[in-house]
């Protein structure tokens, strides 16, 4: 058992989210736009859509809002100009940050993830300056409290679906998957009426850092603030060990 909680992190990162319920909304109505411009607007046929139309819900946003967002988008395909950007750089102590972003203005959104990094005393890098030291993985996190399975019938119950591993933290379980095989996990552990805090497709830090200098620590919680505030930013990936 590992004494670092990972469901305290997503507790955490739940909370800022709910505060920002309206930037989130802001965030999956780009998306619908996206997926709605290269697939169309029935999501029967269009995946990507179906995917962002699954994500909406799981974050609560309303039925006609989502209605309401593809119509728009169908409406509106000729101004849907969004493009994925992703930004790698280093926060305080060399702490690794990797920004995707979804935006219609490239130099508005990396002049403010520039300023976001520069805040904080970090730094813009290359492509693929830190993306080398994360993994892409699908992950689910599932509150002890709430799950009524024995850890190791839900173990197996993710193993036999296709997960990669399992693992017990203090107050949660951590199943995580190849992307390929995050939907089949997922939909197995749906419909055995596991309930998961988060279930994402996300990017693990092959190794942690933890930082002990309160300035550096206040310096690192600056950029990603800031970096959380910002529209464009979609999703913040780091090796901060908090």
């Amino acid at each position: 058992m590992s004494g670092h909680s990972k469901f305290a992190n997503i507790k955490h990162k739940k909370e800022k989210n709910d505060a920002a319920k309206g930037k989130i909304f802001t965030i999956i109505g780009r998306e619908l736009a996206v997926a709605v411009k290269e697939g169309g607007p029935d999501p029967t046929n269009n995946f990507k859509l179906a995917k962002v139309i699954e994500k909406a819900k799981s974050n609560n946003m309303p039925n006609d809002t989502i209605e309401r967002g593809i119509k728009r988008a169908a409406g509106d395909l000729g101004n849907v100009n969004y493009e994925y950007v992703t930004y790698e750089g280093y926060g305080p102590n060399g702490i690794a940050i990797i920004v995707n972003a979804l935006t219609d203005n490239k130099n508005r959104t990396a002049s403010n993830v520039r300023s976001a990094f520069t805040k904080g005393n970090g730094s813009i890098g290359t492509p693929g300056c830190v993306s080398f030291s994360f993994d892409e993985k699908g992950q689910i996190i599932i509150d002890k409290e709430e799950c009524d399975m024995d850890a190791d019938d839900l173990m197996m119950t993710a193993l036999d679906a296709g997960a990669d591993d399992f693992n017990e933290e203090e107050d949660s379980y951590e199943v995580l998957t190849a992307p390929d095989a995050f939907d089949d996990v997922k939909k197995a552990l749906e419909e055995a009426g596991i309930p998961m805090v988060s279930a994402d497709v996300t990017m693990i830090p092959q190794n942690y850092v933890e930082l002990t200098d309160e300035t550096a620590i206040k310096n690192l919680q600056k950029t990603l603030d800031l970096l959380d505030e910002d529209d464009d930013v979609q999703s913040v990936y780091h090796n901060w060990d908090e």
